[in-house]
């Protein structure tokens, strides 16, 4: 049986959920099935170290949306290589259905990551147009999937709820040097952008050093947006918790840092279903997360983790002193979200998922 071509397109490959999520599809997906192919539209990044040597590359470095000479390498890109399905995650799904209406018409999946479901904040009328004949829709959370079914008229039967996943991997190094003192660490692995909310998340961690003075408070991710960043190292400053937060930027040993770590916390004001809650679990973290997106889900209703509402530092604050103040709760936490993230988020098994839906549109004429 002949392998179907699969490209699938990121913006970049920066580290960030969406891309992330790319990366491991291709990385997994099984080669006697596809011809596998990753395209960054707009421009690499640290995460193009990890694509596995056999996926076929494509660097188009766009520099604008509708960049014709874009649309034309792709396109030429398609034809010679015979990719039949478009596996299109977050914003390349513009490029993407403009290369789909040039021969040999390839089939586009759209992969949808949003991270802001919850401030509804996309114009409906642009995602209805571009949608329009897609193959089908995957959606990283409930939200997402139903907002597909009745915003944008996306049959039912072609929408997916598709849960994101992280490879099992085990930290490499072991425990690191780093700022605090063990069992008073607390780490956040979130790009700084508003809907991840850090300033719910320092609010709190004023009103916890006041309870537990040796806690610490470790930032991992992506500077992101520039005005949000001085937000959050004003609200530091305002908050005069200089000495118990440290920004560790963007990292590669993210698994060596959460085993050294005590507490994992998510403080968003929206989420599409975070790859950090995971990791967390993998790494056999405790977690705290706002009950938001897929992050319910994730922490098992509250049975694996600690869930609180969104923009309360209050509630915030006092679930992470519980775990923080309990070394016997965070054992038990760590462990149910591990076996949990296991169960409920194995590679494997959202792999074989995909591998069916492709089959389904390969298949399919409509």
């Amino acid at each position: 049986m002949s392998r179907v071509g699969v490209m699938h397109l990121v913006d970049t490959l920066e580290i960030g959920g969406a891309e992330r999520v790319a990366v491991n599809l291709v990385n997994r997906l099984p080669r006697d099935q596809f011809d596998l192919t990753l395209c960054s539209t707009r421009r690499e990044g640290p995460l193009a170290e990890q694509v596995a040597g056999d996926v076929g590359r494509l660097r188009l470095q766009r520099s604008h949306r509708f960049d014709s000479a874009a649309v034309r390498r792709l396109t030429g890109f398609i034809k010679r290589h015979n990719i039949r399905i478009l596996h299109a995650h977050g914003s390349s799904l513009f490029i993407a259905r403009l290369a789909a209406m040039f021969p040999p018409f390839p089939r586009v999946i759209w992969h949808d990551h949003y991270g802001r479901a919850e401030l509804n904040d996309r114009p409906v009328w642009m995602y209805r147009m571009a949608t329009r004949g897609v193959a089908g829709v995957l959606s990283v959370n409930g939200t997402l999937a139903e907002w597909a079914r009745r915003k944008l008229g996306i049959r039912p039967e072609r929408v997916w709820y598709v849960p994101n996943f992280v490879d099992f991997k085990t930290a490499g190094g072991g425990r690191l040097d780093l700022p605090g003192i063990p069992g008073k660490r607390i780490v956040c692995v979130a790009n700084l952008r508003p809907q991840k909310d850090h300033l719910n998340l320092l609010r709190a961690m004023r009103m916890i050093v006041r309870q537990v003075p040796s806690a610490h408070l470790l930032l991992i991710g992506s500077l992101g947006d520039p005005d949000y960043s001085k937000r959050v190292q004003d609200e530091i400053s305002m908050a005069g918790i200089e000495t118990h937060v440290t920004w560790l930027g963007t990292r590669s040993d993210v698994p060596d840092i959460l085993k050294t770590c005590d507490v994992g916390v998510l403080s968003s004001a929206s989420e599409g279903l975070p790859l950090a809650l995971l990791e967390y679990g993998m790494a056999g973290l405790p977690a705290v997360a706002t009950a938001v997106g897929q992050c319910p889900d994730v922490l098992d209703g509250g049975r694996a983790g600690i869930l609180v509402p969104p923009g309360s530092p209050e509630s915030l604050a006092q679930a992470v002193l519980f775990l923080l103040e309990s070394p016997q709760k965070r054992a038990i936490f760590g462990a149910r979200l591990d076996q949990h993230v296991r169960d409920r988020f194995d590679p494997r098994a959202i792999t074989e998922q995909i591998c069916c839906i492709y089959d389904t549109i390969a298949s399919s004429r409509d």
